[in-house]
């Protein structure tokens, strides 16, 4: 009798404990305005990069995003965006906290919780995973978000199903590459989202032909228009057709895309174009548009209030005229407006991205600069850094005063690039 009993409180618990989650999961999503799924129906054909890239180019907007990923056996975003950092753990019981990679940028991962041996095999069944997936919507302290991109591996199987059962009204985009072998597996991806009543909101052709660097021309490498062919026969939109691009592939490998700003390459701008119809059909255009009387009125009001951390280049105790040619970085703390901390730092062999993904790290706010190209102040800005450049050459803790006291003159921006 006393098994049966505990069998019968063990049982009862465990129901109590779903009847939470499924609260949970409803309170988090009533918090997210727009989620969207990103799957394909075979691996290889760049949906993570997608996912990565879309969600890093909706955060540069203003909009608040969340990226999920729920390839829990073949993880790929962490490595995509470089991300090395892992979950916080809030105080609240049982919570944890995303990686906060930009500002307005959470993101999760099966690798961020798997600690420093990332090459570790997750071998799980389908029960197993559906509890991850819930758990990432559950136990994450997500914050109110204009996007939610989830990142799925290829397929129809667990994962995928899951989110359709558990985000009902998540809406998805197909990736497909143009070669008939991956647009019959991407028809079967069109099929589970009509079964399970998943909107689609439009299908991604990647690897569409390769730009020849001498002449402009494209080389189809693949299949011609496959996937416009596809969309146009299943009556679904065709978000973008993507070139090949060896420089964002390579960006992708060094754990980079997060910093990706080639506006002027075909690839970049097919993909604006993708995100700006992503707006266009989701409920996010018009809150671009307040976003950016939002962005401008919070950062004059972060001027002096609050805890902020300033990073100035120096050499000899003082403002190095450049920026890239500084032997140290003066990291200087302040709370309410005034200093309460000075320590110095060696930085980190100079190449394209690296130091502002350093000093971010650091938590730096605002950089403080005699000189500095303006490509290397487009990545400051994508991690949420302020720049200001055309200080003159002083002591950083003088430099630090004058800016919280907004008495800061600034001259030529005196860059050699």
């Amino acid at each position: 009798m006393k098994e049966k009993g505990h069998s019968c409180s063990m049982h009862s618990t465990a129901q109590s404990d779903l009847k939470i989650q499924e609260m949970e999961i409803r309170d988090t999503l009533k918090r997210i305005k727009n989620k969207i799924l990103v799957m394909s129906g075979k691996g290889g054909v760049g949906k993570s990069s997608i996912s990565a890239l879309l969600s890093v180019m909706l955060a540069r907007k203003g909009l608040r995003v969340g990226l999920m990923d729920v390839d829990l056996h073949g993880p790929s975003i962490p490595r995509l965006l470089g991300i090395r950092g892992s979950v916080e753990a809030p105080p609240h019981p049982g919570k944890l906290r995303p990686v906060t990679f930009l500002p307005n940028l959470e993101v999760i991962s099966i690798e961020v919780l798997m600690g420093p041996n990332r090459d570790v095999a997750t071998i799980w069944r389908g029960p197993l995973k559906i509890g991850v997936i819930k758990q990432f919507i559950a136990d994450i302290l997500w914050s109110p978000l204009d996007y939610l991109i989830i990142d799925s591996p290829p397929g129809t199987g667990d994962e995928p199903l899951t989110v359709a059962q558990v985000i009902n009204d998540a809406k998805a985009i197909i990736v497909t590459t143009p070669q008939e072998i991956s647009l019959a597996d991407v028809r079967k991806s069109i099929n589970f989202c009509r079964q399970v009543h998943m909107e689609i909101l439009g299908l991604v052709e990647n690897m569409s032909g390769l730009n020849c660097p001498y002449c402009g021309k494209s080389i189809d490498l693949f299949k011609k228009e496959g996937g416009k062919e596809l969309a146009q026969r299943e009556g679904i939109r065709l978000l973008a057709s993507l070139p090949i691009e060896p420089e964002f592939l390579e960006y992708g490998d060094r754990g980079s895309l997060g910093i990706w700003n080639e506006e002027n390459l075909p690839f970049s701008k097919e993909f604006n174009r993708m995100v700006d119809q992503i707006l266009e059909v989701t409920s996010g255009a018009e809150k671009v548009k307040e976003g950016g009387k939002i962005e401008e009125s919070k950062k004059e009001e972060k001027r002096i209030s609050g805890r902020k951390v300033f990073a100035v280049p120096i050499r000899d105790g003082k403002l190095c005229s450049h920026f890239g040619h500084s032997d140290q970085f003066a990291l200087i703390e302040t709370e309410g407006g005034r200093i309460t901390r000075t320590t110095t730092h060696t930085p980190p062999p100079h190449e394209p991205g690296l130091l502002p993904r350093w000093l971010k790290e650091l938590g730096v706010d605002v950089v403080i600069a005699g000189g500095m190209g303006s490509r290397a102040q487009g990545f400051f800005r994508d991690f949420g850094i302020e720049v200001v450049v055309g200080a003159p050459s002083m002591s950083p803790e003088e430099l630090v005063e004058q800016y919280l006291n907004d008495t800061l003159v600034t001259g030529e921006n005196v860059c050699d690039h």
